[in-house]
Parts: structure tokens; C-alpha cells; sequence
């Protein structure tokens, strides 16, 4: 087997395969073999019949489309490890040249990971990010928790305010015209929760028990259904049910209550700490995406498109995951907002390009830098994978395939890769 290769445009190689007459003869008995059974010649038992017989009957190059199956992905292989090539894609294969005892050539066009010319990556210098945790965010925080904690009672005779929980009936309609799924009963509503259209809510605050009311809305401009979308429409709501949130005493026992803890000064102290915690996460990872993007953009890529569609393929796969993780299907959700499939890959486009440069760039940088996974930092990430998901960590280790071992190293060196950058910038 020999082969040659000729740079094109795009991030696309051609490479012209030669295999040699008795390679491919061989690739064309096995294919033999492998089909025989299916064929039924006069005078043979069904798949008895010799290799010669069925290529006098059907064509001398019956075999050869199996057969190139057969040799193409060896040689294939040989020729990317020959000249050290990276595809991001399968090859686009035509066969040039194929005939009886003579060599078989194979041109086969493959993208290949693109060259990555890298900018200035070190003492990069970005606005630093710095959440301060205050008395206000504990007392937001701690505001929650007597939410969380809430009992929900009657409201007695008086007003509907911000807040409360209504139970209401209401019919929608569009001039005189009532529409299709505008009316309901007996359905719950939290006031303030802006689960409705924008304004329906707002007008019933101040009204009572029993009394309907006309809510006049305007339908976004952008709302799901298209034959609404715009459009002024009137809500007869009648409020049947008010009620109303009856928050727990901030005290020692509600300290006791919702926590390990038996004071409230102790529940103030652990939720500070927490507070205070979850903001130096947040300063950590928008600091270390603020360098990250900024040596991504002083870098040149030209990225193949297919690297793009398949990171749009990714996110639309988390997207549909985390749609049926909160309980819709994906294709629910493209039915009630008319969304076509093609309409979100546009619309995740430009997050999957910048995704895409920016492990390129990384990639590039701990290559150069000769930023590596070690066996202690692989083996603690496999411990803590398996206790993640309540496994015995040696049994995880054994059974994890190489592929996944590799992804696992992939992500080590990245995040390092991350930390380098960070460290080496200039956060002012």
C-alpha cells in the first residue's frame, strides 16, 4: 500500500491510496465468503456454488463494493498514520481506478483539524470580576427559606395583593370571539410569579373574592401562537379562592427546624459561609471566561464547518435533555412555541463557533506548554466520577472503556490548561 497526499482549501486533504492487486484479491475472497449464501445458481447447492460461477453470472466485480469495505478502512488508517493526519470528519471516498489484477486507487477527500496561529496568551489583561456577599444577600437568602417553609392559609375577607395564591376561572377572548385554550377553571395562580401574559396579573391585585373582573393584555408580539401573537384580548376572571403565605418566625426553632443547626445565629453564620463560597465559584469561573474568550478572540482559526454542526448536534441534545429533566418532551416544546428544529441550530450557531475556537485554542496552548494529565490527577478524578455516582471505585476503573479514560484526561488537561491562563493573567 502507498499513498500521497495534497493539501486543498478548508481545512481539506486529499489523499490518493494505492492498494496493491493481491491485497484487494484478498479483500475480494472474503467478501466471497462472506456473501456466498445469497446466491442461488442452477446446478449448485444454495451458496455451494464457486466464486468464478458467480462472477460469470452476475459481473466479475459482484464482489469488489464488499471488498473495498474490507480494505479501504486498513489502508485508510495506514495513510493517516503515515502522514500524520488529525480528521474531524469520515472521508468522502471515490474509487479511481479498479480493475482484475491491477492495483486499486482510492481518492478520498478527509477535513483535518485545522491549524490553530495562536496570539498572545500570557499576561493577558482582563476587568476583574468580585461579588461582595452582604447583609442584604443573607437576608434575601434567609427570606427563602421561610418561603420554602411556608404554611399556605386563607386570606380572609380582604383584597387580593402581591403575593398571593388566587384560585380563578377565566375565559379569553379576542374581539368577540372567544379562542381556543384561553379558558380555564379553578386554576391556581400566584400573584407576582408572571406565569401569565405580561399585565394579567398586575390587574388583579386589589380585587375580591367572587368578583369578576375584565383583564385587558396584550399578546407578545413573539408569542407561540401565531393567530394571537399581537393582539389585544380581554380575560373574564372570576377569583374564587385567596389566599396568602404565612411565613415562619426567624427564631431558634425555625433555626432547629430547617437545619442541623440550634441557634439562629449559628443558620446566619453557615448560610454567610455558604454565600460567600458560591460567590468566590461564580468570580472564579466569570474570570476564567473573561481570559479564556479574550485569548480565543486574539487568536486566528479557520474552523471546518463540520466541527460547528456537531457542537450545535451537542447542544441541542443538553438542551432536549434538560427539557425532559423539568418534565417536556423536546418535541412538546417545538410544537407549543413553533419552533422548527433548523430554527434553534441558527439560533445556537454562534455559542457552538465560539465553544469550538475556544477548545481549539485551549488544545493548542496545552500542547505547547506541555500541560498534561498526571496518573494522580487521573485516578483522583476517576474516585471522585465513581462516588458521584454511588459506585465502588475500583470496579469503576476497571470497567471504564479507553475512549471514556480519554475524554476523562481531556477534561483534566483543559481545566489546567484554564488555570494556567488564569493564573499567568492580568486581572485588574
Amino acid at each position: 500500500m502507498s499513498s500521497t497526499v495534497v493539501k486543498k482549501e478548508n481545512n481539506v486533504v486529499t489523499l490518493k491510496i494505492e492498494v496493491d492487486a493481491e491485497t484487494f484479491e484478498k479483500g475480494v475472497q472474503q467478501a466471497y465468503l462472506k456473501n456466498k449464501q445469497r446466491f442461488n445458481i442452477p446446478g449448485f447447492r444454495k451458496g455451494k456454488a464457486p466464486r468464478k460461477i458467480i462472477e460469470m453470472n452476475y459481473g466479475e466485480g459482484i464482489f469488489y463494493e464488499d471488498a473495498i469495505n474490507i480494505v479501504f478502512p486498513e489502508a485508510y488508517d495506514k495513510a493517516i498514520e503515515e502522514h500524520k493526519l488529525d480528521p474531524v470528519d469520515r472521508p468522502s471516498i471515490d474509487v479511481e481506478d479498479i480493475e482484475k489484477g491491477k492495483t486499486v486507487v482510492f481518492i478520498a477527500d478527509v477535513t483535518v483539524m485545522p491549524e490553530v496561529k495562536l496570539g498572545e496568551y500570557k499576561g493577558i489583561e482582563v476587568e476583574k470580576t468580585e461579588y461582595n456577599v452582604t447583609e442584604d444577600d443573607l437576608d434575601a437568602e434567609l427570606k427563602k427559606m421561610q418561603e420554602r417553609n411556608a404554611r399556605i392559609i386563607e386570606a380572609g375577607d380582604r383584597p387580593v395583593k402581591q403575593g398571593d395564591i388566587l384560585t380563578i376561572d377565566y375565559s379569553g377572548f379576542v374581539g368577540e370571539e372567544q379562542f381556543e385554550g384561553g379558558t380555564a377553571q379553578n386554576q391556581p395562580l400566584e400573584i407576582g410569579s408572571g406565569r401569565f401574559i405580561p399585565g394579567f396579573e398586575d390587574q388583579l391585585v386589589g380585587k375580591n373574592k367572587e368578583e369578576e373582573v375584565e383583564v385587558k393584555v396584550t399578546f407578545p408580539e413573539e408569542y407561540h401562537a401565531d393567530e394571537l401573537a399581537g393582539k389585544d384580548a380581554i380575560f373574564k376572571v372570576v377569583i374564587h379562592e385567596i389566599k396568602e403565605k404565612e411565613l415562619p418566625v426567624l427564631d431558634d426553632e425555625f433555626a432547629k427546624d430547617v437545619s442541623e443547626f440550634d441557634t439562629l445565629d449559628e443558620l446566619k453564620s453557615d448560610t454567610m459561609n455558604k454565600l460567600k463560597k458560591q460567590a468566590e465559584q461564580k468570580e472564579k469561573v466569570e474570570n476564567e471566561n473573561k481570559v479564556v474568550e479574550k485569548v480565543a478572540e486574539l487568536s486566528e482559526i479557520d474552523i471546518p464547518e463540520v466541527m460547528v454542526e456537531r457542537q450545535i448536534d451537542d447542544d441541542i441534545n443538553d438542551f432536549a435533555y434538560r427539557l425532559r429533566y423539568q418534565g417536556l418532551e423536546f418535541e412538546k416544546y417545538l410544537e407549543i412555541t413553533g419552533t422548527q428544529v433548523e430554527d434553534l441550530r441558527v439560533q445556537f450557531k454562534p455559542n457552538a463557533e465560539k465553544l469550538v475556537k475556544v477548545d481549539l485554542v485551549l488544545e493548542a496552548i496545552s500542547e505547547k506548554e506541555g500541560i498534561e494529565a498526571t496518573d494522580e490527577e487521573l485516578n483522583e478524578e476517576l474516585e471522585s466520577i465513581a462516588k458521584q455516582y454511588n459506585q465502588d471505585v475500583e470496579k469503576f476503573k476497571s470497567n471504564i472503556k479507553d475512549n471514556d479514560l480519554e475524554y476523562i484526561k481531556k477534561g483534566i488537561i483543559k481545566r489546567k490548561t484554564v488555570e494556567f491562563l488564569t493564573k499567568e493573567a492580568k486581572l485588574s
